[in-house]
Formats: C-alpha cells, sequence, structure tokens
C-alpha cells in the first residue's frame, strides 16, 4: 500500500468530512427543524405586530371589537382612513355578519379620523401583518405535507406541529429513536428542568407535550400521566419512523385510547400516607 503524504492524506479525509455531511442532510428532517422554527418565530412576530397595530387604531376607533387578525387587519386598509364613510355595503364585504353592530359603533365612536400620514403608516403595518400571516400559511402548509411524510406513525398519534416540534428539540429523528420515553416527555422543559435540579423545588410533567389537547385540558393531577402515556407510545412510534419504516401507529393509538380512558375513569387517590407499623406499635 502507497503511504499517503500529508497532503493526500488531507484531501481524503476533506472529502470523508464532506461525504459525510452530505450524508447528515440527505433527508427531509432538517428542513422540517428550520421550518418548525421559523413557523413559531413567524406566530411570535405576527401576534406583536397584530397588539401594535391594535393598539395603535384604537386610537382612532376605539369601539371595534375583531378577534381574528386577519379581518381586523383588513378592515384598517379597506376603512381605516375614513371609517364614518363606510356604507354598509362594504363593511360587509370585510366584516360579513358583524357589519351592522359595526356601523352602530361607528356612529357614537369617540374616535378621530388619522391624518394622512398617520394612516399611511399605519396601512403599511396593516399589510405587514397579512403578509406575515399568508407567510406562517405557506410554511403551515410545508410543515403538515413534510412532517406527516418523514414521521407517519408519529404524526397519527400527535398533531404535525407538535410532533415537529419535538423533532427540532431532539435534534434529529435517530436520535428522538433512541431517546427513552421520560426524556421524550420533558422535551421543551428543560430551562424547568435545570431549574429544578439546581434550586429544588417540583420537577417539570411535560414540555412539548403541553400543547396537545388530551394534556392540557386534562385535571392538574393527571396532565403528568397522560403526557407520560403519549411519551410512551411517541417512542414506539419514532423507532418505526426512523429504521422499520413500518406503520403501527393505528395499534399504538388504539392502545393510547383506551390507557387514556382507563386512567379518567379511575378515582382520584388521596395524597395522605397510611400509617406505618412502627407508628402503630409506639401508638400503643
Amino acid at each position: 500500500m502507497k503511504k499517503e503524504s500529508p497532503s493526500e492524506r488531507r484531501a481524503r479525509l476533506l472529502e470523508v468530512a464532506k461525504r459525510s455531511v452530505s450524508n447528515a442532510y440527505a433527508t427531509e428532517e432538517h428542513s422540517v427543524i428550520q421550518a418548525i422554527n421559523a413557523y413559531l418565530e413567524l406566530e411570535r412576530i405576527k401576534n406583536q405586530v397584530y397588539e401594535r397595530l391594535e393598539e395603535w387604531y384604537s386610537i382612532y376607533f376605539p369601539e371595534l371589537k375583531i378577534s381574528n387578525q386577519s379581518t381586523y387587519a383588513k378592515f384598517v386598509i379597506e376603512i381605516g382612513e375614513n371609517k364614518k364613510a363606510a356604507s354598509v355595503e362594504k363593511l360587509r364585504g370585510v366584516l360579513g355578519e358583524k357589519a351592522e353592530d359595526t356601523m352602530k359603533g361607528i356612529a357614537y365612536s369617540i374616535g378621530r379620523e388619522p391624518s394622512e400620514a398617520e394612516y399611511a403608516t399605519i396601512r403599511r403595518l396593516a399589510e405587514t401583518e397579512l403578509r406575515l400571516i399568508e407567510m406562517e400559511n405557506d410554511v403551515d402548509a410545508y410543515l403538515e405535507g413534510s412532517t406527516k411524510k418523514l414521521m407517519p406513525n408519529i404524526t397519527y398519534l400527535i398533531d404535525y406541529k407538535v410532533a415537529a416540534e419535538l423533532l427540532a428539540k431532539a435534534g434529529s429523528l435517530s436520535r428522538m429513536a433512541v431517546l427513552p420515553a421520560g426524556t421524550i416527555q420533558l422535551l421543551g422543559a428543560e430551562k424547568a428542568l435545570f431549574k429544578h435540579i439546581k434550586f429544588g423545588g417540583k420537577p417539570p410533567k411535560y414540555g412539548v407535550l403541553f400543547k396537545l389537547p388530551a394534556v392540557s385540558n386534562a385535571p392538574k393531577n393527571r396532565g403528568g400521566k397522560i403526557a407520560r402515556m403519549y411519551a410512551a407510545k411517541i417512542s414506539i412510534a419514532s423507532k418505526a419512523d426512523a429504521f422499520t419504516k413500518r406503520f403501527i401507529a393505528d395499534k399504538l393509538k388504539e392502545k393510547l385510547d383506551k390507557a387514556i380512558s382507563r386512567s379518567a375513569s379511575q378515582p382520584r387517590r388521596s395524597n395522605a400516607a397510611p400509617p406505618s407499623n412502627t407508628y402503630r406499635k409506639w401508638k400503643r
């Protein structure tokens, strides 16, 4: 075997490193991780822009009550310049059934009309809100298709966005597949866990899994138990998605639903511990 020179060895190792990096990013899981992070950031920014838009436009129309962010932004764009000049038909095109109530609010509004410079700026803010909503919807559509394709078993058990968040916290699908169920249960609760380890207090019961309706809507004393049930099944499903590529989620879902039903039917246990034998002897 010919002895390699330092330059040849360097070139060979660089080529091996390049192939390793290419293989590591060969699957779509890293795109899913970037997409869910982008989605969460867009959601945060969108909500902040909406809060600023609502607070600013309340100077001109404090009586306006619209909970939908997209509808509120459209109202500012279509009618916000001169609300008192708006007709019922135009209001109905933006608000639908709420047009008549809003028309009454306009008649008795204590807000003034914005100046030309004010409205130009607040209109651009409303347009930014609509663009953020559109961008968020585009990322959401990509997430739904890609996550369900990448993790069919996991997304059968839980919402695809929650599955993508778990993937992002784990780092990769293969790493999530080897994590214990207890670790999966606490993904997303790292700060609370470190705080518990360092300062004491109650440990966290769940992380990202709290976003599941079955966990968040559960009674306080059962949320952690239900999260543990989900984590156990997700641990099995992730192994199937990462290694065997077999679809087993229908059987897992059936067992999970039965376990949650049994848990809900069980009576709540008392926290008071019965006296020990030693205590009984001392009492006599």
